[in-house]
């Protein structure tokens, strides 16, 4: 491992050179991939039913692609199930990970063996640059991913699965040297029997890199601590430096978990998708993630007031500005066109494109014409936690229209804390303040007597963890909504009993 070490510690730096160079000609590559995908998209079912010939043009793309969810490509993607090619991109897909739908179902949305480097080296660009900047000596020791389960099944004779487990199939050579957990372990399906086989497998292992979705990970720490009797995981691994996680908006853990890693560690985020590895944070001391303009995906962007309407803007990169939130469009060479992924962002730089994810374009509460979102009440949380020193393990948004108690509705936050606030009333009123300076649509509510003042619901310990249990949803990619306009999650989290 140390002549590994070495090795990639002279690579690093040609990395890192390669990445500032590409993060300066965006735009120019951005139209580059235009260009690149209406050409090999031609070929296509797709492509010939949209003249992907015709299309010179930002204007030409915009008229002749519509936006899309899964629902508008469905049809394009039952043929490739029927077992056809050439349908969305040339050929067949390699993979088609498999997510969750909602009217859909299951979702399929495929990985081409021209998209598949892209997650590959994006995820190694992330690494590299960490390591050039701080010569941290990460692969002089072991690596843990924290995954869903590797086996694949078929569709269509195409491999499918999540797309963590997909990812275990693609790790270079070079990497699968330091990669915990085995591919036995990783393969067991049950997320608990799992969890406790890997703690045996790496207790007593050197870490230096740790990475996984927070709760998933933090879940594991507590698991380690138990076995080992430590107090941190720094005391179990000395040598742990970098903590990569991505999925979701990373502050609500990161009390927690710097409590449970018990000394410094740094934190690298990454923004991968079944469609695409979008962004990753390429300084590990800037919290923007920079944006893959280089990497077969070509970006629009809808400003987040007008989705849903029947003629929405459409920008270009070169179009954007700071600080407004976006629906995230991609087309790629994956076979996604004009594909509205679900995800809005906010750009925090222009030069070069930095983004942070602000929420889910579905995941929002706007019962009463408030819509507020994702990034607002981790913020509001964020910021009353930093004022009075708590910290919460995970937290849940919904509305309460008609309040069985009476009276106006609100929003109910349904909390579980690492240690309960000794005065809730003063966190909710800190949190409603933060909200109503974020939000002048819910301060108008609030102010115009149309809203209560929000209250907190606490909750047992681990009462998430069985709710996602219950719905076979606990470990891997699975994430807890951090907001939802109804509520049919809330009522079920308070009838779960831990």
């Amino acid at each position: 491992m140390a002549l590994k070490s070495a090795l990639i510690s002279l690579v690093a730096p040609r990395i890192r050179n390669q990445t500032r160079r590409r993060a300066g000609s965006a735009l120019e590559d951005q139209d580059k991939w235009r260009a690149k995908l209406m050409q090999q998209g031609s070929k296509t079912r797709f492509g010939k039913d949209h003249n992907f010939d015709t299309i010179k043009t930002a204007a030409d793309y915009r008229a002749a692609i519509p936006l899309c969810d899964y629902e508008g490509l469905r049809p394009y993607i039952d043929r490739i199930l029927a077992g056809e090619s050439d349908i969305l991109w040339p050929g067949r897909p390699r993979y088609l990970a498999k997510t969750s739908g909602t009217t859909s179902g299951a979702k399929y949305i495929p990985i081409t063996p021209a998209s598949m480097p892209h997650h590959i080296h994006t995820a190694r660009n992330g690494i590299l640059n960490y390591v050039a900047a701080t010569k941290a000596p990460i692969f002089g020791g072991r690596m843990i991913f924290i995954s869903g389960s590797p086996t694949l099944d078929t569709k269509a004779g195409i491999p499918t699965g999540r797309l963590s487990g997909i990812i275990n199939h693609e790790i270079p050579s070079w990497a699968k040297g330091n990669q915990l957990p085995t591919w036995e372990t990783n393969c067991i399906e049950d997320w608990e029997a799992k969890l406790d086989r890997i703690v045996e497998e790496t207790h007593n292992q050197d870490l230096r890199l740790i990475s996984g979705i927070p709760p998933w990970v933090q879940m594991y720490y507590e698991r380690l601590l138990a076995k080992t009797g430590k107090s941190t995981i720094k005391e179990v691994f000395p040598n742990l430096s970098l903590f990569i996680h991505g999925g979701v908006n990373y502050e609500p853990y990161r009390a927690v978990m710097d409590g449970l890693h018990g000394g410094h560690v740094d934190v690298l985020e990454t923004y991968p998708a079944s469609e695409g590895f979008i962004a990753y944070q390429d300084d590990y001391l800037d919290e923007g993630l920079l944006l893959n303009t280089d990497a077969g995906m070509y970006y629009e962007f809808v400003p987040l007031n007008e989705v849903g309407a029947e003629h929405p803007t459409r920008l270009t990169l070169s179009e954007v500005e700071k600080g407004v939130d976006y629906a995230l469009i991609i087309s790629s060479n994956a076979g996604l066109w004009g594909y509205e992924i679900g995800d809005t962002v906010r750009f925090t730089s222009l030069a070069p494109y930095k983004i942070r994810v602000s929420g889910r374009v579905k995941h929002f509460i706007s019962a009463f014409g408030e819509h507020v979102i994702g990034k607002e009440v981790e913020q509001a949380m964020r910021e009353v936690c930093e004022a009075l020193g708590l910290r919460v393990r995970e937290f849940s948004v919904a509305p309460q229209i008609q309040p069985p108690e009476g009276g106006l509705p609100y929003h109910e936050w349904l909390v579980e804390w690492q240690d309960s606030p000794a005065d809730p009333e003063r966190v909710a009123r800190m949190l409603d303040a933060s909200l109503c300076e974020q939000n002048i649509y819910y301060q108008d509510l609030i102010q115009n007597g149309v809203l209560q003042r929000l209250k907190i619901k606490a909750l047992a310990p681990d009462t998430f963890r069985s709710y996602m249990k219950s719905r076979g949803k606990l470990g891997g990619q699975n994430k807890v909504p951090r907001l939802t306009n109804d509520r049919q999650m809330a009522d079920r989290l308070l009838e779960t009993r831990v």
